[in-house]
């Protein structure tokens, strides 16, 4: 028989997923933290009584959501920074035009890394920011040498796709 928790967190799985998608802007992501949350929840549950469990467990979609957003934000901005920087020590004309041209490619880049399932997300960001070997991401991950590459591969598809690269 289901704990009251887990009974909780089935009833409103749907409400939370929306929730949290209205804060984040991806229904994938969104899952992927709901799920967060509940491994969170239900910890604290299982060590302390808790007045309004419902009203707890939005919040920690709430603080997890938003959490994300300022880390995607600040990777973002990190991101634009680095590609003025690349575009002027590559001699390309850095004329504002060509500037905003970068970074409106750049924020598009990252809208479609935002519709990404997070460990999809992860690994391309590692194998492509990072330059990690797919051995690494592998390791790291705690997952085949074969889904690294898959993963990396579905990821610069979907980006491509989206970015409508050749």
């Amino acid at each position: 028989m289901p704990s009251e928790t887990t009974t909780l967190y089935v009833e409103h799985r749907g409400s939370l997923v929306d929730y949290a998608t209205g804060i984040v802007g991806s229904r994938t992501q969104a899952e992927e933290l709901v799920q967060e949350a509940w491994l969170r929840f239900d910890e604290v549950a299982r060590q302390r009584f808790l007045d309004e469990p419902l009203g707890y467990l939005y919040r920690i979609v709430r603080n997890l959501a938003l959490d994300g957003r300022r880390r995607s934000a600040r990777e973002t901005e990190a991101l634009a920074n680095g590609v003025a920087e690349a575009v002027t020590a590559a001699g390309v004309a850095s004329t504002p035009e060509m500037l905003t041209l970068y970074r409106d490619e750049l924020r598009l880049l990252e809208l479609a890394l935002g519709e990404l399932p997070e460990r999809t997300r992860r690994a391309f960001e590692m194998h492509r920011l990072e330059g990690c070997k797919l051995r690494e991401i592998a390791e790291r991950l705690g997952i085949s040498l074969p889904l690294a590459h898959k993963l990396v591969s579905d990821a610069i598809a979907h980006c491509k796709k989206r970015l409508r690269w050749k």
